[in-house]
């Protein structure tokens, strides 16, 4: 969702922007030569795009990459503009249970009766954008500026999301005496990353898509293209993200113990090494962080990516002031690795709560252990607990969710057997292979002139303290699921989006605003719609339900009462996500007719009146991605 901090006046327009990998060795240039001779996956035309915000300057790489993946691309609709009066026609129902006063209500229906003159221009202008963006949609530059890159908040708990995967029941019930089940599970999972990545890479993957019949709706595929080799990158004011090609990246990264290491974990052609060899190249990372060798542990590097973002710029430009072309490199060898896996070595959680909060942020004790601008990064603990950890910017849940479900979908057994099955060949030895990124850097870090400890310090004290600050519970209810709801008549989602409308009713003792993601990737450059859960029938229901149970379920005619009144609030609900999905609902809208306004006009008085700013004050998010193999899942 857009963050509500963001001011209008922080906005400006991004400009396509290349930035090329520093000059190389002649015995590197001849290595990538031959790379980009055997690789299965096209080379790229350069070596790095640097992204700030605009899906339409990375946009040439779905046609260079071609395949099943983008081929649906220049067909999918643009992303419509509703008018105004539909829009406020659904807007003042959502709004209106939130009043808190009759002369509330009526003040903001006064407001709404003469909105579509006032807002004739700002309607004027959002077509334009629309007509100018052709190629695009008229919202993402916008939604990935103002709502991701430009937010200064960190982006552990505000921005970052999780997902804790089921426990593979086919790990040894006893680690062997040299790897720990984290090990394993890490190799396993990167093993099947492997394979994806492939997939995405080549553009062989095809194109997600919807609906029971045929033909199903294509959904857009921009997000795979910041999905693998890629990273956030922190600057001043609007951070950027950088996208390395995958055909000269082989290497993986690995944080253990708060130190971050590089090895190789597909060969040539792009395909997965065999499971011992990445098994033997994990330990090695694991033996290299206990030697006492590298970074020292006053040096936990990974802190920096965690602070305000303007602080996370300062930090880095510090670094490679004292680091120098040593620290660009190792920044650049950590940025375009494929994914990041966190072994938590010294982490054994039991519990989903346990489980959640190392996912979520790493908690207090394995914060260090992170680097939080990664595109991905996939997290095993000492006992074989595995879970993912996403950044947020530029790509949204549901390719991500494709993703997990490859990488979950076979376990470790079956995952062994068939990497036996491949021929094998010469590869190097993890000593050779496995490299410390940092290690060059050491003596630069902790020389006099640097402020690299201080600043590490600082943001290690601001992580605590946010951590701190907020609170996780799971929550897994048992009772029945979505085939029972299904069997009742109710949309599973509209089902469950009442019952937390009613928890919230009798915690708060009023309503509050309520936001679901609806995804509206069916059109070009789409990511989300608002699905607003207030409405009329909502209110309905609820408080016939009361502040408090009222034990009168086996009244015969409150029970029937209380289930059509369920039954409307469902439909009620299920509607407005029809609505959304097809990107009619109201929060783009009225965002873009708000980002319409130029400096120096006055706005529309309904974007200032109270009851419109508390109904698109979200105090309950409900988006959710579900999967049969996710334990739990959450963010903040």
């Amino acid at each position: 969702m857009l963050r509500q901090r963001i001011h209008r006046s922080t906005f400006t327009l991004a400009k396509k922007s290349f930035i090329s990998t520093p000059s190389t060795s002649s015995s590197t240039l001849s290595s990538l030569s031959i790379l980009r001779t055997m690789s299965t996956i096209k080379p790229w035309p350069q070596p790095m795009v640097e992204s700030h915000g605009d899906y339409r300057s990375e946009a040439f790489l779905e046609s260079h990459i071609g395949g099943k993946l983008y081929s649906k691309q220049s067909s999918l609709p643009k992303l419509p503009i509703p008018s105004v009066k539909e829009t406020i026609a659904k807007f003042l129902p959502t709004a209106l249970p939130l009043a808190h006063s009759q002369e509330e209500k009526d003040s903001l229906i006064q407001l709404c009766n003469g909105f579509e003159g006032e807002s004739e221009e700002l309607q004027k202008r959002l077509l334009a954008r629309q007509e100018e963006m052709s190629n695009s949609s008229w919202l993402q530059l916008w939604w990935n500026t103002l709502g991701y890159l430009q937010v200064r908040d960190p982006v552990v708990v505000n921005v970052s999301y999780f997902f804790h995967f089921s426990d593979d029941g086919t790990l040894p019930e006893v680690p062997p005496a040299t790897k720990s089940l984290g090990v394993l599970r890490a190799a396993s999972l990167l093993y099947s990353s492997a394979q994806f990545r492939q997939l995405v890479a080549s553009g062989s993957l095809p194109y997600e898509a919807i609906g029971r019949k045929e033909p199903k709706t294509p959904l857009c595929s921009v997000a795979y293209k910041y999905m693998f080799n890629a990273c956030r990158v922190p600057r001043k004011d609007q951070d950027s993200y950088r996208i390395y090609d995958p055909a000269l990246n082989t290497h993986v990264i690995v944080a253990c113990g708060g130190k971050f290491y590089s090895f190789d974990f597909v060969d040539e052609s792009g395909e997965p090494l065999g499971l011992e060899v990445i098994e033997e190249r994990l330990q090695k990372c694991v033996e290299m962080s206990k030697s006492g060798g590298g970074v020292s542990n006053e040096l936990m590097l990974g802190y920096l990516t965690s602070d305000d973002r303007d602080k996370c710029a300062e930090s880095r430009a510090e670094l490679i002031r004292v680091g120098g072309a040593k620290m660009e490199k190792a920044l650049e060898k950590l940025e375009s690795g494929a994914l990041l896996i966190c072994l938590d070595e010294n982490e054994e959680p039991i519990s989903k709560k346990q489980s959640s909060e190392l996912f979520w942020t790493g908690g207090l004790s394995s914060g260090h252990n992170r680097w939080f601008d990664k595109s991905i990064q996939l997290i095993c603990t000492n006992n074989g607990k595995a879970g993912m950890n996403g950044e947020h910017s530029m790509m949204d849940g549901m390719p991500v969710v494709g993703f997990c479900d490859f990488i979950t979908k076979r376990s470790y057994t079956e995952v062994a057997a068939e990497s036996r099955g491949k021929s094998g060949g010469i590869v190097e030895s993890a000593t050779e292979n496995v490299k410390d990124i940092f290690s060059d850097c050491v003596g630069d870090l902790a020389s006099s002139g640097s402020n690299v400890s201080a600043n590490i310090a600082e943001s290690k004290a601001n992580f605590d303290k946010l951590i701190s600050a907020h609170e996780l519970q799971t929550q897994s209810f048992q009772g029945y699921g979505s085939n029972a709801i299904k069997k009742m008549g109710y949309s599973p989602d509209a089902f469950v989006q009442m019952a937390m409308q009613l928890a919230t009713y009798r915690l708060w003792k009023e309503q509050g605003g309520t936001y679901e993601a609806t995804q509206v990737r069916p059109f070009l450059h789409g990511r989300t719609e608002t699905t607003r859960t207030v409405s009329p029938a909502c209110e309905a229901f609820i408080k016939t339900m009361g502040l408090r149970p009222k034990h009168d379920e086996m009244d015969a005619a409150k029970r029937k009462d209380k289930l059509e009144l369920l039954r409307e609030a469902v439909a009620s609900h299920s509607k407005y996500i029809g609505m959304a999905a097809k990107a009619m609902g109201v929060d783009r809208h009225l965002l873009g007719l708000a980002l319409s306004v130029k400096d120096g006009e006055t706005a529309p008085p309904l974007f200032s009146h109270p009851l419109y700013v508390r109904s698109k004050t979200w105090r309950v998010s409900t988006s959710h991605l579900t999967h049969p193999r996710f334990d739990s899942w959450g963010y903040g």
